[in-house]
C-alpha cells in the first residue's frame, strides 16, 4: 500500500532540502573565488590572454591589456613570476600593496577590495605564472547584482516546481475529502450511492481504505434502513389480522348473552397471546442489530447439548441427533447464536415426521464453524427457497402455526456475526439449514 504518510512526508522533505540545497548552492557560487573567475567579464580569459600577448609582444603589448582592463572593469592586476617578483608593473599601486600588507599583517580591519589569485603555465614556454586581481568591494557588489540572473532564474524554478509539489499533494488530500464529504451529505440525505466513490476506494492508500470501509458502512446502513422499513410494513400488515380478530370478537362479546359471552373469552385470551408471541417475535428480530453488547466466548459443544435437551422435552416424540467435533468455541453473541439454533429446531420440528430422526451436526472448516440442522419433511418448493429468512414470509400452503420470523431471526444473527444462513432442499430428501460462522465476528462475509 502506497502510505499517504510517506507521500506527503517525502514531497515536504525534497521541498526542504531542495530550497536548502539551492541557497547553500546560491551563497557558496556567489562567494567563492572559483565563481568569481569564471563568471566576471573582467576576469575570464584574462590569465590565458595576457600569457599570450606577454610572450609574443612583449611586456608594454602586456601592461596596455592589463590597463585596459583597469579602465573597462575597474580591475587591479598585479603578475609574479615563479620567483614571486614582478613580471611587469601592473595596475595595483604600491601605496595599496603596502596597506594590505600591512593589514594582513595586523589582522586590522577589513581591506576595500576583494583579492584573488590565479595561475597559469604557459603551454608554449612552461612558465608559471600568478596573477593577483584586487576588485573593489562597491564595484563586486554591483557586478553581484547584474550578474544573479542565472542563479535568480534556478530559484524561481525551483519555486515553481515546489509550488506544483504542493498543488499536487493538495490536490491529493482535498479531492478524496471533498468526494467523502459528499458521500456523508448523500448518506444522511438517505440519497447514497455504492457505488459514488467506487474510484476513490482503488486506491492503494489510506483514502481508499476509508473509502472502502465508509462504503461497507453505508451499504450496512441502507441495508439496515431498508430492512427496518420493510419491518414496519410487514409489521403493520401483520398486526391488522390479529386486531381485527380481536374487535370482531369483543363486538360479538358485546351483543351475546352472558352464556355466549364465556364461550368467547377463550378465544380472547388465545388472540392475546397470538398478539403478544407476533410482538414477542418483532422485538427479538429488531434487538438482533440494535446489540451493542462485546462479543465472547461461546462453547458450542455446551450450547448444542443444551438446546438437543430442549428440543427433546419440548416434543418428545420428535428424535435429535448431534454430531459435533469437540472443543468447538467462537467469539460472538450466545443469545444470538442460541436463539438462531432454537428457531432451526423448532422448524425442523413443525415438518419432520416423528419416525425420522432430526440431524444437527457442527464441524470446523478452517477458520470458520457451519453447523446444519436437517429434518425428513416434504422440502420447500425450489422457487419459495429465495424467499425464505425473509420477515412473515411462510412458504404456500403451511398449515403450521408460526409467523414467518424464526428464519428471519436466524439469518440476522448469522450476518451480525459476519456469516451467512443458507436454506436449501437436503438431496436425499427433507429440508437442511446451515449456519456458517467465522471464529471471529465480522470476519468475511457481511460487512
Amino acid at each position: 500500500m502506497r502510505s499517504l504518510f510517506w507521500r506527503i512526508l517525502a514531497s515536504f522533505w525534497l521541498a526542504i532540502a531542495l530550497v536548502a540545497g539551492l541557497s547553500i548552492l546560491l551563497g557558496h557560487m556567489l562567494n567563492q573565488d572559483a565563481w568569481i573567475l569564471s563568471r566576471h567579464p573582467g576576469l575570464t580569459n584574462l590569465a590565458e590572454e595576457w600569457t599570450q600577448r606577454y610572450e609574443t609582444q612583449g611586456e608594454d603589448a602586456a601592461q596596455d591589456l592589463l590597463q585596459q582592463r583597469k579602465r573597462q572593469y575597474h580591475v587591479d592586476v598585479q603578475v609574479l613570476n615563479e620567483s614571486g617578483d614582478p613580471v611587469v608593473r601592473g595596475t595595483f599601486p604600491r601605496r595599496a600593496a603596502a596597506f594590505e600588507a600591512r593589514q594582513h599583517e595586523s589582522h586590522e580591519g577589513r581591506l576595500p577590495w576583494r583579492r584573488l589569485t590565479a595561475e597559469y603555465t604557459s603551454e608554449k614556454t612552461g612558465d608559471t605564472y600568478l596573477l593577483i586581481y584586487r576588485i573593489a568591494l562597491p564595484e563586486l557588489d554591483a557586478w553581484h547584482r547584474s550578474s544573479l540572473l542565472w542563479p535568480l532564474s534556478a530559484l524561481a524554478i525551483a519555486l515553481v516546481v515546489l509550488t506544483l509539489f504542493s498543488l499536487l499533494v493538495t490536490l491529493s488530500i482535498t479531492r478524496p475529502l471533498s468526494r467523502l464529504r459528499g458521500a456523508v451529505h448523500d448518506l444522511g440525505q438517505t440519497t447514497y450511492q455504492q457505488n459514488s466513490l467506487a474510484r476513490l476506494a482503488d486506491r492503494r492508500d489510506e483514502f481508499g481504505v476509508l473509502a472502502t470501509d465508509f462504503n461497507r458502512m453505508g451499504a450496512r446502513l441502507q441495508s439496515l434502513i431498508g430492512s427496518q422499513r420493510q419491518l414496519l410494513r410487514d409489521v403493520s400488515h401483520e398486526l391488522r389480522s390479529p386486531l381485527a380478530r380481536l374487535r370482531i370478537a369483543l363486538a360479538l362479546a358485546e351483543r351475546a348473552t352472558p352464556e355466549a359471552r364465556e364461550k368467547l373469552w377463550p378465544r380472547l385470551a388465545l388472540e392475546c397471546d397470538r398478539l403478544e408471541a407476533l410482538i414477542s417475535e418483532i422485538l427479538v428480530l429488531a434487538r438482533v442489530d440494535a446489540d451493542n453488547a462485546s462479543a465472547e466466548d461461546i462453547d458450542l459443544n455446551r450450547l448444542l447439548s443444551t438446546l438437543q435437551k430442549d428440543a427433546q422435552l419440548s416434543a418428545p416424540d420428535q428424535e435429535v441427533q448431534l454430531h459435533a467435533d469437540p472443543a468447538l468455541t467462537l467469539k460472538g453473541w450466545p443469545h444470538m447464536i442460541e436463539r438462531a439454533l432454537d428457531n432451526l429446531l423448532r422448524n425442523a420440528q413443525r415438518f419432520n415426521p416423528p419416525t425420522q430422526p432430526i440431524e444437527m451436526r457442527a464441524q470446523r472448516e478452517g477458520e470458520r464453524i457451519v453447523i446444519s440442522v436437517r429434518d425428513h419433511g416434504p422440502g420447500v418448493d425450489a422457487e419459495c427457497l429465495q424467499k425464505l429468512g425473509e420477515p412473515f414470509y411462510r412458504a404456500p400452503g403451511q398449515t403450521t402455526q408460526g409467523h414467518g420470523l424464526g428464519l428471519a431471526i436466524a439469518r440476522r444473527a448469522a450476518e451480525r456475526h459476519g456469516g451467512s444462513l443458507s436454506l436449501a432442499n437436503h438431496p436425499e430428501g427433507g429440508f437442511i439449514a446451515t449456519l456458517d460462522l467465522p471464529l471471529q465476528p465480522g470476519i468475511a462475509g457481511h460487512p
